[in-house]
C-alpha cells in the first residue's frame, strides 16, 4: 500500500545519486528550522516568563510528544512508505509552528496554548525525522554509496544543519526578536515538504511489501509489525547497550541544550548571540568530523572511533561552562567537542542498518530512536528544576561527570566486539533475516 512506483533507476540498476540528494537536502532544512528554533524558544519563553522552570516544561512539551509518536509510527512507514510520511509531517510541523507567532501578535498566545502547539510540533516531527533516515540506506543502494559514507553525509548535513541554525537562530533572535525565528521555522519545514513531495523521484522511499498473513490476510497488522520490531530490538544485546548509553547522553545533551546553555548565556551576561555562536562553532567542527568520517570511518576501527568521540563531544562542555572560563576557552572547547561528535552518528548508522532486515528498518529504527531519545524531554525538566533548586554551577558539574562515567563504563561490556565484527557489510547488500537470526544465535552462544 503505498502511493509510490518503483522508479526508472530500480528497473533498469542504473546509479543515480538524485534520491540520496533528495533525501539529504530535505534532511538539511528541516534540520536548519529545528536548530533555529533551539536558540528562538527557550529564548522566547526566558523572556516573557522569566522561569527556568517553565523553560524545562516547554522542552519536555515538545519532545515526549516527539519520542512517544516516533515511536509507535515506525510500523506506519514501514507500511505506508516513508516519502508519504516525511512531506505530510512536515506540513502538519510547519503549520504549527507558523501559529505561535501569528497567535502572539494578536496577543490570543497563552502559555497553555503555547505547550500544545509545541507538542503538535514535537508528534508531527517524530515521524518526519524517522521518515528521512530510513530513506537514506534505500537512496545509498541506488546510489551505490557505501552505507558508512552515506550515514557519514548525514551526518555531516546534521551538523552543518545545526551550524547554519544556530547561527540564524542567534542572529535573528538577537536582532529581531525570537518570534521572527520562529517564523523562519516554519518557513524551513513548509520547504522540506516541498523537497520530500516534488524533488524526491516517486521511486524513493516506497513501502517494503511483507509475505501474506497465515490465515490469508494481506499481511501482518500494525501490533504484529511493532512486536516484531521490539523483539528483534531486545533480541541484539549490542543495540540495546547503544541505546542505554545513548539514551542517558541524549538525557545530559537535552538539558545543556534547553535550559543550562540559555541560563548560562543570561547569568554571565553574554545573551542570545553568542549561543548562536557556541552552536556554529560546534556545528562547524563537528561537519569536519562528519566529513573525515564519511571519507574514511568504513576503514577504522568503529568501537575506537566512536569512544573517542564521545569522550570528546561529551563532559568538556559542561565543565567549561562550570568554571567560567573566557568566551574564547568556551568556543574552543565546543569546537572540540563537536569534531568528536561528528564522528558518533555516522557509526551508529551504519551499524544499527547493517544488523537489521530492511523490511523491518521503518520500525527498529522508530523503537531504538525513541529509546535513545527518552531521556530528551526530560533533560529540560529537570535540569530546569536542579539548577532552581541548586544553582547553574552543581548542575553543570554534577553533569559532567555523568556523562563521563556513562560513555566510560558502557565500554567496559563484552557485546561492544560486535561493532567491528559487522564492519564491511555493504549498503548494496541488506542483511537479511537469516543473517539476522544467525548473528543472534552466535550472540547468544
Amino acid at each position: 500500500m503505498t502511493e509510490d512506483a518503483p522508479g526508472v533507476d530500480e528497473i533498469s540498476g542504473r546509479r543515480s545519486l538524485r534520491p540520496l540528494g533528495g533525501v539529504l537536502a530535505a534532511m538539511a532544512v528541516s534540520l536548519t528550522g529545528t536548530r533555529i528554533s533551539v536558540v528562538a524558544l527557550p529564548w522566547f519563553v526566558l523572556v516573557t516568563t522569566g522561569s527556568a522552570t517553565q523553560t524545562g516544561l516547554v522542552a519536555f512539551c515538545e519532545m515526549a510528544p516527539y519520542v512517544l509518536v516516533k515511536a509507535l509510527t515506525g510500523p506506519l512507514v514501514d507500511r505506508i512508505g516513508p516519502r508519504a510520511v516525511s512531506w505530510t509531517t512536515d506540513l502538519a510541523s510547519a503549520t504549527a509552528a507558523a501559529a505561535v507567532p501569528l497567535l502572539h501578535a494578536l496577543h490570543l498566545l497563552s502559555f497553555p496554548l503555547l505547550l500544545a502547539l509545541v507538542a503538535l510540533i514535537g508528534a508531527a516531527r517524530g515521524p518526519g525525522d524517522l521518515a528521512k533516515e530510513v530513506m537514506v540506506p534505500e537512496a545509498a543502494e541506488r546510489g551505490r554509496v557505501p552505507l558508512e559514507r552515506a550515514t557519514g553525509l548525514a551526518g555531516v548535513i546534521e551538523r552543518l544543519a545545526s551550524t547554519v541554525g544556530l547561527a540564524v537562530g542567534g542572529s535573528l533572535v538577537a536582532l529581531l526578536g525570537p518570534l521572527t525565528a520562529l517564523a523562519a521555522n516554519a518557513a524551513c519545514f513548509a520547504l522540506g515538504s516541498v523537497i520530500v513531495k516534488l524533488a524526491l523521484p516517486r521511486g524513493t522511499g516506497h513501502a517494503v511489501e511483507e509475505a501474506p498473513s497465515p490465515a490469508g490476510g494481506t499481511g501482518p497488522g500494525y501490533w504484529q509489525r511493532f512486536g516484531e520490531g521490539f523483539t528483534f530490538l531486545r533480541g541484539d544485546p549490542l543495540l540495546l547497550t547503544v541505546i542505554v548509553m545513548v539514551g542517558i547522553t541524549n538525557l545530559l545533551d537535552a538539558a545543556i541544550t534547553s535550559v543550562l546553555v540559555p541560563v548560562w548565556a543570561r547569568e554571565s551576561g553574554n545573551g542570545p548571540a553568542t549561543i548562536g555562536l557556541m552552536g556554529s562553532v560546534m556545528g562547524a567542527a563537528a561537519v569536519g568530523g562528519s566529513l573525515i568520517a564519511a571519507v574514511v570511518a568504513h576503514r577504522l576501527r568503529r568501537r575506537l572511533v566512536f569512544f573517542t568521540g564521545f569522550l570528546l563531544a561529551g563532559a568538556p562542555r559542561f565543565l567549561i561552562l562550570a568554571f567560567d572560563a573566557p568566551t574564547e576557552a568556551v568556543l574552543a572547547v565546543f569546537a572540540l567537542s563537536g569534531f568528536g561528535a561528528g564522528f558518533v552518528n555516522p557509526v551508529l548508522g551504519a551499524v544499527l542498518v547493517e544488523r537489521t532486515p530492511r523490511r523491518m528498518l521503518g520500525r527498529v529504527n522508530a523503537l531504538g530512536d525513541s529509546l535513545a531519545w527518552a531521556g530528551i524531554p526530560l533533560g529540560g525538566l529537570l535540569a530546569g528544576a536542579a539548577v532552581t533548586a541548586a544553582g547553574l554551577v552543581p548542575v553543570l558539574l554534577a553533569c559532567g561527570a555523568a556523562y563521563l562515567l556513562t560513555t566510560n563504563l558502557a565500554g567496559l561490556r563484552p557485546e561492544w566486539r560486535e561493532m567491528d565484527r559487522t564492519r564491511g557489510r555493504s549498503a548494496t547488500k541488506p542483511r537479511s533475516e537469516e543473517d539476522a537470526s544467525q548473528d543472534s544465535a552466535n550472540t547468544a552462544a
